[in-house]
């Protein structure tokens, strides 16, 4: 199932907040339907997140042209793109590279820079494809024969270009042969695990059981968990990693049973210029997802909500970063700076 295309200036993506029983699609003609797509949550994973930004700034690009506007009308449409969301950074990397791109298109006509941006974006979204094969590969290397993997969130193909980062791994160990066994949590307020990632694993024959996220340390204390494998928003070179809320405290139960807890991510989703996880932005949303469920209010008015998207799980709960360019151990400061040079 193709969860997004770009075709006759339209970017076609499937809205993901009717899976898994309903499947219909939204349709992109602006770089404003673009920024709804990705702040809605229509399309989210930080992947692909990046992936649909940049297929944003083609749809502003060809917007310049057909209004007969000034090609710098796209640093606009950048920074509009840029302020969908705050935490993941491949949004950031994504949109520097479209930017790179014009700014050295120099004296070239506006329809040869709109081709330039094109084949970026397209650059962006194969490259993607081939990096989650290889972080899969390198993942798979982790691996035992049998195990129990524990996943949060959706760091699937629904996430990525395709295949995925942290279900990249499971696919790889399932496709070998590892007889492998798969517990995902449901992941609250959004049910990204009991929406998208069980979605997925069924329908590519996995065997997995959806829990909710508080049964986590008790599967552990049983002996039913192997490692835990998430994926991430944006790493500070230290190695501590955003990912969506409830990742840190998973990481704490896998700490105490002593259950290695592995995060798979890009590259791009490195942020080289902040030191720690105390430098990342972390997103709030609304309330509403919190006291709505199904359209119906199960928190009273009276009561306040907190609604982070995402949490920092600090490096020393981590046991290695699952990259397309190998598998980083401890320790990470060094060892992430090293992956600039590769």
């Amino acid at each position: 199932m193709k969860h997004f295309e770009f075709e006759n200036d339209k970017l076609i993506v499937l809205d993901q907040r009717k899976l898994p029983f309903e499947k219909e699609y939204f349709v992109c003609s602006t770089y404003q339907d673009v920024y709804v797509a990705i702040k809605d949550m229509i399309i989210r994973g930080a992947p692909l997140i990046g992936i649909v930004a940049a297929y944003g700034v083609v749809l502003g690009f060809r917007e310049i042209i057909e209004k007969n506007l000034e090609s710098n009308k796209i640093y606009e449409i950048i920074n509009y793109l840029a302020s969908s969301r705050p935490t993941a950074v491949n949004l950031f990397w994504a949109l520097e590279r479209m930017k790179k791109v014009f700014e050295e298109a120099g004296n070239l006509s506006q329809n040869q820079i709109y081709s330039l941006l094109l084949d970026e974006a397209r650059k962006i979204e194969d490259e993607d494809k081939s990096i989650n094969k290889k972080i899969g590969e390198h993942g798979n290397t982790l691996i035992k024969e049998g195990a129990n993997i524990l996943t949060h969130c959706n760091a699937g193909a629904l996430a990525t270009g395709g295949y995925g980062t942290a279900l990249g791994v499971i696919r790889e160990a399932y496709y070998t042969g590892k007889n492998i066994y798969v517990y995902v949590d449901e992941t609250r307020p959004y049910l990204q695990g009991a929406r998208l990632t069980a979605f997925e694993l069924s329908e590519d024959g996995i065997p997995n059981t959806v829990i909710c996220d508080n049964m986590a340390g008790y599967l552990m204390k049983l002996g039913k968990i192997d490692c835990v494998i998430v994926g991430a928003d944006r790493i500070a070179l230290n190695g501590d990693t955003a990912n969506k809320i409830g990742t840190y405290s998973l990481s704490v139960l896998a700490k105490h049973h002593g259950i290695p807890f592995y995060i798979a991510a890009p590259v791009s989703t490195i942020d080289f210029n902040i030191k720690s996880g105390a430098e990342i932005p972390i997103e709030e949303r609304s309330e509403d997802e919190i006291r709505f469920f199904n359209g119906k209010k199960i928190v009273p008015d009276e009561s306040k909500v907190f609604n982070p998207a995402f949490d920092v799980t600090p490096a020393e709960n981590i046991t290695a970063i699952i990259t397309e360019k190998g598998v980083v151990f401890p320790p990470f400061k060094e060892n992430i700076s090293k992956l600039k040079e590769k």
